[in-house]
């Protein structure tokens, strides 16, 4: 079965996790992408967090998927002469280097245009143009530069960043998207662009919901939030609102069955109109369906904490998945807290290929996400992360033509690791 990419050949110069996460995701849809390294040393993240000795890591394992190794050596003059040869082959180019580092290599888009005017060259940053675009980004960062951490937490406590890499693996998706639709352009126009992502706008991207809160407040209090409930003023700038629901619904974190051993015996529950009186009655409390205070939203907005305080009640009855098993067939929209011990024993996520296990010739075999995103005519397989320069004589023969003595001098020259 044909990849949705397959011919697309992408030079990947990226490290970390923002980079490596939007060529995975090209490399999954069927894209040659290979990952330039430099030799003996390669990213970073091979050598982060290392739980098996002699054994690249998990954090770079399960960002490098599908890919092909070579290590380059890119301020040698004969590796700056492969590269030449890979941008002219290439379609794609992404880096995330800290700013200029392409110039500085003799690599402007002005240069690459000139060597390849079909290369689409996508870049990660940390800021877009202005006073910070030369500032370093991690993941913590963006999230607190593009509005996230500000706005996550409790009132009472101080911001808070999300376990959920929306800095770093959130740009790379973002990237990814731009690069697949500049190929789209190039088949109509002919010709390759430039594609950015800012972790700062990609983090903004996704906590727009909270800009929006910001432009309601010239309106008034925002009434969804616990604060209104409790006669709390707001201030001039989107609060932090807990485990208040983001879409207008009033929804909670509540305690399950079990909740005083197990830190994840929670349930999120909302409370829509649609479902109130469901909820009424499966909670006890029928007389709230008519009684007035209760019977309509904007009245119960007041009351939200008596309200979860007596849907917990019966909550803390249940174990969390009794709780999902009363509520789904009503329609209540509730949602256990999963913790990653869960998730990694859930059989239904091996089953759709968003888990997967993958053997490793250096550290056995691990568990990764796999693609999230399914294609029906052109589905994601999974194959293991490559190991530091496992693809040099590979590319340099077969994608580059180098003839046998040519490889033997590029190795001479220090430009490439030893053959492998």
């Amino acid at each position: 079965m044909m990849k949705a990419l397959q011919g697309i050949k992408v030079l990947d110069f990226t490290h970390v996790q923002s980079g490596p996460t939007c060529t995975q995701l090209l490399a999954w849809f069927g894209a040659d992408v290979i990952k330039v390294e430099r030799p003996g040393v390669g990213d970073a993240t091979r050598q982060q967090l290392v739980d098996v000795d002699g054994a690249d890591s998990l954090y770079f394992t399960m960002l490098n998927h599908n890919k092909r190794s070579i290590e380059l050596n890119s301020k040698n003059e004969t590796g700056k002469q492969i590269l030449t040869r890979l941008i002219e082959t290439c379609d794609v180019l992404v880096e995330n280097f800290a700013p200029g580092a392409l110039d500085r290599m003799g690599f402007t888009w002005e240069r690459i245009q000139e060597i390849n005017p079909r290369l689409i060259m996508a870049s990660i940053k940390g800021f877009g143009p202005g006073k910070y675009q030369d500032c370093k980004v991690y993941e913590n960062v963006a999230q607190c530069a593009g509005g996230s951490a500000s706005t996550t937490g409790f009132r009472d406590g101080p911001p808070l960043v999300t376990g959920a890499q929306i800095g770093d693996s959130g740009t790379g998706l973002h990237l990814c998207l731009g690069i697949v639709t500049a190929l789209f352009h190039r088949e109509k126009s002919g010709r390759g662009q430039k594609v950015t992502a800012a972790m700062q706008d990609s983090v903004l991207n996704l906590a727009r919901v909270k800009l929006r809160d910001q432009q309601r407040l010239a309106a008034g209090p925002l009434k969804e939030y616990s604060q209104f409930g409790e006669g709390i003023p707001f201030g001039d700038a989107t609060p932090r609102a807990g485990n208040d629901s983001g879409g207008g619904q009033p929804g909670r974190i509540l305690r399950c069955k079990g909740w005083e051993q197990d830190p994840n015996a929670y349930t999120y529950f909302i409370i829509q109109a649609a479902v109130w009186e469901k909820v009424c009655d499966i909670i006890g409390e029928p007389d709230w369906k008519t009684k007035e205070g209760y019977a309509k939203p904007p009245q119960r907005l007041d009351k939200l904490n008596e309200i979860f305080e007596r849907i917990e009640k019966w909550t803390m009855t249940k174990t969390k998945f009794e709780v999902m098993d009363a509520c789904n067939p009503l329609d209540i929209p509730v949602g256990p807290i999963l913790s990653m011990k869960e998730i990694a024993e859930d059989e239904g996520l091996y089953a759709t290929g968003t888990l997967v296990k993958v053997d490793h010739p250096e550290r056995g075999e691990y568990i990764s996400v796999g693609c999230p995103i399914k294609l029906s005519d052109s589905p994601a397989d999974v194959q293991r992360s490559p190991l530091l320069g496992e693809h040099t004589t590979e590319i340099l023969t077969d994608v580059l033509g180098y003839s046998a003595e040519e490889l033997a001098q590029i190795i001479e020259s220090g430009a490439v690791g030893a053959a492998k």
